[in-house]
């Protein structure tokens, strides 16, 4: 695994570290494998010369800030800090159609995926950062509207970004399993075949010091090559 190359490191410190996980990477092994053997949590044991404990978790399909413990009493101190909702995670998104509000807010429980049907509540503060509209046609329209989205999830339910979106009818763009596969194509057509959700921001207090950690995540080529639709300069 060597020859991986290493995960962009975004803070780091003696007891905790941020990463930026690729889209497209498993965070670490489970039923969803399907044989996989390339998770994040090894290489970033090997990147790291030592243990790992991951505090929370991002979609295979989702890019950006991963934070990680180097011990088990720091890990449980984020962990708490996690459950408290004391951390702030913002996140990028892409998806169909214009919200009707430039910030709302999606109050609407969810189970907690396959075989866990007990709803809880979930609640995803979004904000409309800019919107496009482009010469593809779309259900008898000669265009298709889109909106880049600042989504702040303030639970943390399965998939709760990519539901909450689907069940306002604005299906993230890319997303396979809750999106929309006719804006899907347009996006493949324009050579953008990821889900277009990143994790663009994490904040929280330094457990021992009391420090405010911030941390950004660049998103990838592909990712840019999207935000320049709404006008963003390419980098």
């Amino acid at each position: 695994m060597s020859d991986v190359p290493a995960l962009p490191v975004l803070y780091i410190d003696d007891a905790l570290a941020v990463v930026c996980k690729p889209a497209g990477l498993m965070v670490h092994d489970s039923a969803l494998a399907r044989g996989e053997t390339d998770f994040a949590a090894d290489r970033l044991r090997e990147q790291f010369g030592r243990p790992i404990f991951l505090v929370h978790r991002l979609d295979r399909a989702t890019s950006g800030c991963l934070l990680l413990a180097f011990d088990r009493d720091t890990a449980s101190a984020l962990g708490k800090t996690l459950m408290s909702h004391a951390v702030e995670k913002d996140y990028w998104a892409v998806c169909r159609g214009w919200p009707a509000e430039a910030v709302f807010t999606v109050d609407h429980p969810l189970d907690g995926g396959p075989g866990k049907p007990q709803k809880k509540p979930a609640i995803t503060d979004f904000e409309v950062l800019a919107t496009c509209e482009l010469a593809l046609p779309s259900a008898g329209f000669p265009t298709s509207r889109y909106a880049w989205l600042r989504a702040s999830p303030k639970t943390g339910r399965f998939r709760q970004i990519r539901r909450h979106l689907k069940h306002v009818f604005h299906h993230m763009i890319g997303d396979s399993s809750h999106g929309d596969g006719r804006h899907n194509r347009n996006f493949r057509m324009l050579g953008i075949h990821r889900m277009l959700l990143h994790a663009r921001r994490l904040a929280f207090t330094h457990p021992h010091t009391g420090a405010c950690i911030e941390a950004l995540a660049p998103p990838d080529a592909e990712f840019e090559k999207a935000l320049v639709l709404f006008g963003a300069p390419a980098r």
